[in-house]
């Protein structure tokens, strides 16, 4: 799947569009590297975004096209 569409779909960026330009910026790592919208996220992967000053750091444990918000942060696993 691909990293902007798993930032929506996990909730841990409301918007696709946001994603998109937070890969842009270079705000968003996968495995320690800068990672554009466009990678590709598979099981495993950590992911870490960064908001102003803070930083999330989060595990890939589940990739699925469609969740519900209640289901959504069974996705990932805060590190």
């Amino acid at each position: 799947m691909r990293l902007d569409k798993f930032l929506k779909v996990s909730r841990l960026i409301k918007r696709r569009t946001v994603a998109n330009e937070a890969c842009d910026a270079g705000r968003v790592l996968v495995n320690d590297r800068p990672a554009k919208a466009s990678a590709q996220v598979k099981t495993g992967d950590v992911l870490e975004i960064q908001f102003g000053s803070k930083s999330v750091k989060v595990e890939v444990l589940n990739v699925q096209e469609t969740v519900k918000k209640e289901e959504a942060q069974e996705l990932y696993r805060y590190i």
